[in-house]
């Protein structure tokens, strides 16, 4: 008899465990995902002087390097957990590819009303560019060329709150984020506000979005954008437009800041000086030329004023084409080729070692998805 109750326990115990793990594995899921992007890229006109050139392997041409965790929760009624974390890293030294070892690091609730997500994240001007005139059709845009991400505020934003909804074709989302009130100024933790409303239907996508940016000694950088694509058959076409304005006297630590945003060889940066003002539009397409074969070229223009010094108020062209190969639906090869010249503003130099005006880069390179 006691045998029986100990074996019959025993199996109750069996059944139990296993149905409380088939349970957790029917209502959530946990999922792993990454990138490994490698390219070498030559740059002329930068180095330790003016004319020089650089040959170096980059970890990262057509995507940063990434690896990162879905969570997935069915809560019932409609009602799922999520969460993400991910982190980005250069495959050619194996080291992080920023301060944050997590860039992005969320988690938050989705249901009939749309989905609300907290910690830290895209904003709003990154999320509106990437899903709705990405420069790219099968990749939002070039990793080691990118003037299409300069006036996203960084992109990403720490403490945020951000509610997205969805009805239809429609699409709209709003952003919070807490200042924390750093007794040492924290730029990474800036108050920051916006939103943006988007339309996307048979093959036509649009859409308009606005964020302000507290910083940390006072001032404001506000920035909006829009812009609009079109999908017919193999050809893709977009063209966009974005605004930063600097409002108020910034401190020291408030320039560094707006510098910061705006600066960079990769994502069509030039040195601010005094300016407050920057601009930039954008146009290009690209053309599915077989089913492994795609090809893009686009143009962006940019102007920056303001600064009572007329040296450094100027214009900038930016030019970039890349032709991709897909051995499969995970991996690929690419080779692009960009070029930057600036006009106007003796002052205004694409970094501070070179000095340089004009610039051209040739990167060829290799991604895998999992």
């Amino acid at each position: 008899m006691q045998k029986s109750f100990v074996k019959n326990a025993l199996a109750l115990a069996v059944i139990a465990a296993t149905a409380g793990a088939a349970f957790a594995q029917e209502n959530s899921s946990v999922q792993m995902y990454g990138i490994v992007d490698a390219a070498v890229r030559h740059t002329n006109n930068e180095g330790t002087s003016g004319n020089s050139s650089q040959t170096r392997m980059i970890g990262g041409g057509m995507s940063q390097s990434r690896w990162g965790i879905n969570v997935n929760e069915d809560l019932g009624g409609g009602l799922k957990a999520i969460a993400n974390l991910e982190h980005r890293f250069l495959a050619d030294s194996g080291t992080s590819a920023a301060t944050n070892y997590f860039q992005q690091s969320w988690l938050g609730l989705q249901g009939g009303l749309g989905r609300l997500t907290m910690g830290r994240q895209y904003n709003i001007l990154f999320d509106l560019v990437t899903s709705t005139y990405s420069s790219f059709p099968y990749s939002p845009y070039m990793e080691a060329y990118k003037p299409e991400i300069g006036l996203a505020l960084g992109a990403r934003t720490n403490n945020m709150l951000k509610y997205t909804a969805e009805f239809g074709p429609v699409r709209g989302a709003l952003q919070y984020s807490f200042s924390e009130k750093d007794v040492v100024p924290n730029p990474t933790n800036a108050r920051t506000a916006g939103g943006y409303l988007r339309y996307s239907q048979n093959g036509f996508s649009a859409g308009l979005g606005y964020q302000n940016y507290q910083l940390p000694q006072g001032a404001k950088l506000e920035a909006w954008t829009l812009g609009g694509s079109y999908r017919l058959n193999a050809l893709y076409f977009n063209l966009g437009y974005g605004q930063n304005q600097l409002k108020g006297t910034p401190g020291p630590i408030d320039g560094a800041v707006v510098a910061s945003f705006w600066s960079g060889d990769t994502n069509g940066g030039f040195s601010r000086g005094a300016a407050d003002k920057r601009q930039l539009a954008k146009v290009g397409f690209g053309y599915q030329v077989t089913p492994q074969i795609n090809a893009g070229l686009h143009y962006f223009h940019a102007k920056q004023s303001g600064s009572p010094v007329g040296a450094d108020n100027g214009k900038a062209h930016f030019l970039v084409g890349v032709v991709d190969y897909a051995f499969s639906k995970r991996t690929d090869a690419y080779f692009g080729v960009d070029y930057t010249k600036i006009k106007g503003g003796s002052a205004i130099v694409l970094d501070p070692v070179s000095r340089a005006r004009d610039r051209t880069g040739v990167t060829v390179g290799l991604r895998h998805r999992f």
